[in-house]
């Protein structure tokens, strides 16, 4: 198994742990008023911290390689996706909730920042797959 596909699939167990916490401390009564607001949150663990890192990373091990014995044909690029999905996610989880109880632009901007983060790495994962899904 290549390198960065444990390092894919490690960081998509933590997210689902992660999100799966978050979601059970959502769902306590208290902070019935505040689940609003990490909600996407919540969400964004899921759908992208865990499902989308996780399909990530098995699809890097298991689609064609360019040439048999190549497991890292363009490095660079797979750490890219890695490092820019993550980043982003981190980023994202940090500035939601705050821009969902008032008007924060910095807040905002790294909301902005975050989705820039996590559009190069799925562009990354193309151009990293790409060649990989040839035709007979």
């Amino acid at each position: 198994m290549p390198t960065l596909t444990r390092w894919f699939l490690r960081a998509a167990m933590v997210h689902l742990v992660a999100a799966l916490g978050l979601g059970l401390v959502l769902a306590l009564p208290s902070l019935a008023a505040q689940a609003g607001a990490w909600r996407p949150v919540y969400i964004h663990l899921l759908v992208v911290g865990w499902a989308t890192q996780m399909i990530f990373g098995v699809a890097y091990w298991m689609f064609p390689r360019i040439e048999p014995l190549d497991l890292t044909a363009v490095p660079w690029v797979g750490w890219t996706c890695f490092w820019t999905l993550n980043a982003g996610l981190v980023l994202r989880a940090a500035c939601e909730p705050v821009i969902a109880v008032r008007t924060a632009p910095l807040a905002a901007a790294g909301t902005t920042v975050a989705a820039a983060l996590q559009l190069i790495a799925v562009a990354t994962f193309v151009r990293l797959s790409w060649s990989r899904v040839k035709t007979r």
